[in-house]
């Protein structure tokens, strides 16, 4: 549970968590701003380079614990800093730190600057709903309005950015992986996906897929570790069918090819079969299943942030 002592606003910034995943710090600004104030500071400039991507995220309490990252960690106190005044004072705050910035002994070690807009959160609401919706697995957007001083929710937007007046950042729900396979392999594949803070589903047999057909959807990723053609081929049309954004298969090129024959046989085209990862990961041969698993979600992070940034 959650306290806010009477001396919130004397405390000095301290970080809450080490963690950037964007659920986490959702949940931790709705249950801080149950019990007290609450700022939730947006990355909405870079000048240069950056260690995080537009519309990263900090959350800061009025006792001056914050969470998340908006730069590689140079800059959050001093942030968090920000957004207790923004807090005191009851209104928003846009600030600068390296280059173009008023604050001449903050250097961002990359060379570039940020702009950094801090919103006094009044309504948690819309935090709440956007959270029920990536849980959901329904992309969605939170605009910022300077002007209005308030945040609200609209449709997926392609990249988070200025969009006229406002600044919308994109949330998408986290990588699903899905793993079919009975191996030493798959098991491996599964548990560093699930370390990795993925949404990881494990099938063993094609029934299981046929069960489970609605959980591939755009954001997920079909990983086939099957040792068996025979076995994954209904997993796979499954899998062409979905709008999965990775699918990758383990195999040999001599496998690849016969698999691409019967694909051919069954009435797909080039486009659909170009999708498949195959040999699959990000590396070449590997021969043990860390290694494995580690060429095979590089490739999913990888892929994910070429298609969705």
């Amino acid at each position: 549970m959650l306290e806010m002592p009477d001396s919130a606003l004397q405390q000095a910034p301290m970080r809450a968590s080490t963690t950037d995943d964007p659920q986490k710090l959702l949940l931790f600004a709705i249950e801080a701003s149950t019990v007290g104030p609450v700022a939730l500071a947006t990355l909405v400039e870079i000048r240069g380079g950056a260690a995080r991507s537009l519309g990263s995220n900090l959350v800061v309490t009025a006792d001056g614990r914050f969470y998340g990252y908006v730069s590689g960690g140079c800059v959050e106190s001093a942030i968090a800093a920000e957004a207790l005044l923004a807090i005191a004072e009851g209104r928003d705050r846009v600030v600068k730190f390296g280059d173009g910035s008023p604050f001449l002994d903050i250097v961002l070690p990359c060379g570039g600057g940020i702009t950094v807009a801090i919103h006094h959160l009044r309504d948690r609401r819309t935090l709440h709903t956007l959270l029920n919706r990536i849980e959901g697995r329904t992309p969605v957007s939170l605009c910022y309005s300077p002007r209005a001083q308030a945040l609200r929710l609209t449709e997926e937007v392609e990249r988070s950015g200025w969009i006229t007046d406002e600044f919308s950042t994109a949330y998408r729900p986290r990588t699903r992986v899905v793993v079919f396979g009975q191996t030493g392999e798959s098991q491996a594949v599964a548990r560093l996906a699930e370390a990795s803070s993925y949404d990881v589903v494990q099938l063993v047999c094609s029934a299981d897929a046929a069960r489970n057909k609605e959980i591939i959807d755009r954001f997920t990723a079909v990983v086939l570790v099957h040792h068996d053609l025979d076995a994954e081929a209904p997993v796979l049309e499954q899998a062409l069918h979905s709008e999965a954004f990775y699918i990758g298969a383990l195999g040999s090129s001599r496998t690849h090819k016969r698999r691409v024959d019967y694909l051919t046989g069954r009435g797909f085209g080039p486009g659909d079969i170009q999708r498949i990862k195959a040999p699959i990961g990000i590396f070449g041969p590997t021969r043990d299943s860390i290694s494995l698993s580690l060429s095979i979600l590089a490739d999913i992070a990888a892929t994910r942030l070429t298609i969705f940034g």
